[in-house]
């Protein structure tokens, strides 16, 4: 019997995980990995920076979902996971930084106790709150809405403006006002079409038998970025063909297989494919098979960056603990300019094999859906502005040679209303021609999601060829 062939177009965590999976579940069907660049991991990346090894992309992952945990479980790496060495965070309000409340639900908080605490929120954000509390507003909800038109509509503009949109549009790179409630924030819009107060909806209901407190974040300990790496290493030992460098050009129906793989130079045959291209360059090749497909090119993406410093930590006032910080939208700058900042990492404090005596390893993020002010800068003049803000911001930031800029073009895949009907349409249509699409598009942002993405996909071509 002929054995069975997939080809996975894309080399990114997705793809990874969508290779190991079909290694797992269907040893015998021979497996090609086809990636555009020169390196595999998509955003997973690492450099070194001060002789330390640094994220670039993602530098951590959320364990209270399980995919990823299960992955470096599967593939024999679990004494190679670090757990976060450090919790909470910090929001800039009002010329200040203070300590962001626990227990906030995405950012929406539930207790007035949480914003009793924060002295530089507004009245107009405290009076929202309350009304919420007492006298819940009614909205019409239907399958789906924005975020922001329900808690605008809940809690007003100010409290969003000055506390909730900084976590959940930090998260996506977008603005509450135009993501998706139904796909970002299920809890969120299941609440609102139960009516009544939001607040006292989303509170977490007590726990009858406490659990011990566990990690809610987990790195590796060579860097996030390094499981790319691993994944290829393992994955060539399977015998998966992983070929960089490789950007599909187009596919057609194959002669001796279903569909046939085309790049500048080879044509690589299939019984099935498996898509982990951003939705923009999967719905341009595959487009023309069914209009559903082609409807993946109207996917917005949000363009962001990561400048990160090493300074001396005798030269920046920086928290006295916490993990970050926050900056909320229209954060007044200078000559009636925002701040391109939406948040800060203290990298060495999140994770201890990054930390050092003297110095600290700072990471700022800028960018988001509607702000491409940072993608025009050049580097030089990104990092001189984003140390201008965080003067601001501490009270002094010192010029340092120590910094790394990582660009992330067009990289955030932004889930407008609508978007899961768009995306279960685009399966439909993919899965008939025996295509399967996985990736950050369809199934949340995170590094948990778009591995479970992949392994799904992986899971279900082997069953399906099998």
């Amino acid at each position: 019997m002929t054995t069975q062939s997939v080809v996975i177009v894309g080399g990114g965590i997705a793809g990874l995980a969508a290779a190991f999976e079909l290694t797992e579940s269907a040893p015998e069907i021979h497996v090609t990995v086809l990636e555009a660049s020169g390196v595999v991991g998509g955003a997973l990346q690492t450099s070194v920076l001060d002789g330390r090894t640094v994220d670039l992309g993602a530098d951590g992952f959320l364990a209270t979902r399980d995919e990823a945990l299960t992955l470096v479980r599967d593939a024999g790496w679990s004494d190679d996971l670090v757990p976060i060495g450090a919790s909470g965070a910090w929001i800039y309000l009002r010329h200040g930084l203070e300590v962001l409340p626990t227990g906030l639900v995405l950012g929406v908080p539930t207790r007035w106790s949480q914003l009793r605490q924060l002295r530089g929120l507004s009245r107009r954000a405290r009076w929202g709150f309350l009304r919420d509390r007492f006298f819940p507003r009614r909205l019409s909800i239907g399958d789906d809405a924005s975020i922001g038109e329900i808690l605008r509509g809940k809690f007003g503009r100010a409290l969003v403006d000055e506390l909730i949109e900084p976590m959940i549009g930090g998260i996506q790179a977008g603005r509450v006002d135009d993501l998706s409630a139904a796909t970002v924030f299920p809890a969120l819009h299941a609440a609102a079409r139960r009516g009544g107060s939001l607040q006292r909806a989303l509170r977490p209901t007590p726990s009858a038998t406490p659990t011990p407190p566990a990690p809610l974040f987990y790195s590796l300990r060579d860097g996030l970025g390094s499981l790319p790496r691993r994944l290829d290493t393992l994955l060539r030992s399977r015998g998966v063909d992983i070929r960089t460098e490789h950007h599909v050009t187009g596919l057609t129906r194959g002669t001796t297989r279903r569909w046939a793989v085309a790049t500048a130079n080879t044509i690589t045959e299939a019984d099935a494919v498996i898509m982990t291209t951003p939705a923009f360059v999967t719905g341009e090749l595959l487009g023309h098979l069914e209009p559903a497909l082609r409807e993946l090119t109207s996917i917005p993406r949000a363009t962001t960056a990561m400048v990160t410093f090493v300074v001396n930590r005798d030269a920046v006032p920086l928290p006295s603990r916490g993990t970050g910080f926050l900056v909320p939208l229209h954060t007044p700058f200078r000559d009636g300019e925002s701040m391109v900042i939406t948040a800060g990492t203290m990298l060495d404090r999140k994770w201890t094999y990054l930390s050092d005596n003297e110095t600290a390893v700072v990471r700022i993020h800028v960018g988001r859906s509607d702000d491409n002010r940072a993608a025009i800068l050049s580097d030089e003049a990104l990092v001189e502005r984003v140390r201008e803000e965080l003067a601001v911001i501490f009270g002094s930031w010192p010029a340092t040679p120590d910094v790394i800029v990582q660009r992330w073009p067009a990289a955030l895949p932004q889930y407008l209303v609508g978007h899961a009907d768009l995306v279960r349409r685009a399966h439909d249509a993919a899965e008939k021609h025996y295509i399967w699409l996985a990736g950050m598009a369809y199934d949340g942002v995170g590094v948990p999601a778009t591995i479970g993405s992949g392994r799904r996909a992986g899971r279900t071509v082997a069953a399906t060829l099998s």
